[in-house]
């Protein structure tokens, strides 16, 4: 049995990193902050439609979070520029160690998505309310991105033994992703339940094979197998996926 700190674990953020992952994290929430104010100000969450609009961005967030999260862990490998060890290095040591992903404090954790989302929250501030379809684009940005943006930490949570009661008490009720619904992902065959945003979407996705499906088209269209670098990247650990979790 092998000590989890013998499996790989995530880089650590430099000075720099982390200063602009605070910055990022301000940002967005201020712009949330600034959309809630105006759709307040203008009575567009008054409209009929304004909730059940929220909703079905709730789920759009989900299903992106699934298919971001399918991107980088299929595809890709972690030797390209830019994107290989920033962003796709850490899903290849997350199903080799899936608890190094709780040594990650919030700042770390979530950094990234508050990034991705400041431009749709900007967008969402820009759009002019004088019309219905400009507030309900608005209401859609603003609610996708409220949705996304705790996606990393509802995915932390979902790898607690033991998360804090409130967060307990919000995964029994299936509003948020829970640690049993994320122990899917981690099995074998590890091609299902990449929903991480609330895991709305993961049973029906998984019902209709949405993910193997376009593997397959994938791999037909460009020859690519998936998951080949989170093959090599395994066999040079001599590690099953998921050993650390199991041996921890």
């Amino acid at each position: 049995m092998q000590h989890p700190d013998a499996f790989p674990g995530h880089d650590r953020i430099g000075w720099a990193t982390r200063a602009l992952e605070i910055f990022c994290l301000a940002a967005a929430a201020a712009l949330l902050v600034g959309n809630i104010v105006r759709l307040l100000g203008a009575a567009a969450l008054a409209e009929w439609w304004a909730l059940p609009l929220a909703v079905v961005s709730a789920f759009g967030a989900d299903l992106v979070s699934g298919i971001v999260h399918w991107t980088a862990d299929t595809w890709g490998s972690e030797a390209m520029p830019l994107v290989g060890r920033r962003f796709l290095r850490p899903f290849r040591v997350h199903h080799v160690n899936p608890d190094d992903f709780l040594r990650r404090d919030a700042i770390d954790c979530n950094g990234d998505v508050a990034m991705l989302n400041i431009p749709i929250l900007t967008a969402a501030l820009l759009i002019p309310l004088s019309t219905a379809g400009g507030r309900a684009a608005s209401i859609a940005l603003a609610a996708f991105s409220a949705a996304a943006l705790p996606t990393n930490q509802i995915h932390q949570w979902a790898h607690m033994p033991v998360p804090p009661s409130c967060v307990r008490w919000l995964q029994r009720r299936g509003i948020i992703l829970s640690r049993e619904e994320h122990a899917r992902h981690h099995g074998a065959p590890y091609v299902s339940n990449y929903c991480i945003a609330t895991g709305w979407c993961n049973r029906w996705l998984a019902a209709i094979g949405f993910f193997p499906t376009i593997e397959r088209v994938v791999t037909a269209v460009t020859g690519c197998p998936p998951r080949r670098d989170e093959q090599r990247f395994v066999a040079s650990l001599g590690t099953p996926v998921g050993a650390a979790a199991q041996d921890g």
